[in-house]
């Protein structure tokens, strides 16, 4: 999602004027998302807090995702 996916209308234009620090700390604590990454040629998951933060990382996203669950955060795909 990006400012341009954000609907218009009071709640939208609210959304739109959030700085792009205040959405990476919304939620820091609680949301992790991941991504396919190379390392030396074999994918890998890499494992980021909400932030951009990288906290960590798995052989899968099935892996990654069981991680963050183990951790009481919610995860979110990147692709």
């Amino acid at each position: 999602m990006n400012r341009n996916d954000i609907p218009d209308g009071p709640s939208g234009a609210a959304l739109k004027r959030i700085s792009v620090a205040d959405w990476a700390r919304f939620g820091a604590e609680d949301i992790a998302y991941v991504r396919q990454v190379m390392v030396n040629g074999v994918k890998a998951v890499s494992i980021h807090a909400a932030d951009g933060t990288a906290i960590g990382a798995a052989p899968s996203v099935d892996m990654a995702v069981a991680a963050i669950l183990q951790h009481e955060m919610e995860p979110a795909l990147v692709h």
